[in-house]
């Protein structure tokens, strides 16, 4: 029943879909770290991810590619920080920090 209500709420579901990460560009990625001041090791220790491994995500423009567990954990070490990304609304996806009460 649930399951039912699911499809035809959101259309079709298949486990691939429920687990897909973010799609956040890597101009994203670098405008966030840019406004918290951070390196791409301060990203690399927030999110548990290498310091290379973000420095090759980095070096190529466009969506920000790699596994879809990497691209979770900087995603999320990022909106920890306060990092809100905004998805492709007619302008142009974004980023803008949360803000503090």
């Amino acid at each position: 029943m649930i399951e039912k209500l699911l499809i035809r709420h959101i259309g079709s579901v298949n486990r691939n879909s429920i687990n897909e990460a973010p799609v956040i560009s890597v101009r994203q990625v670098k405008a966030a770290r840019a406004m918290l001041a951070w390196s791409q090791g301060d990203l690399a220790k927030a999110s548990g991810v290498s310091e290379p491994t973000i420095a090759r995500l980095e070096s190529v423009d466009g969506p920000l590619g790699g596994r879809a567990d990497t691209v979770s954990k900087i995603v999320a070490a990022l909106e920890a920080a306060g990092v809100l990304f905004i998805e492709q609304n007619g302008n142009g996806p974004g980023v803008r920090l949360r803000g503090r009460a």
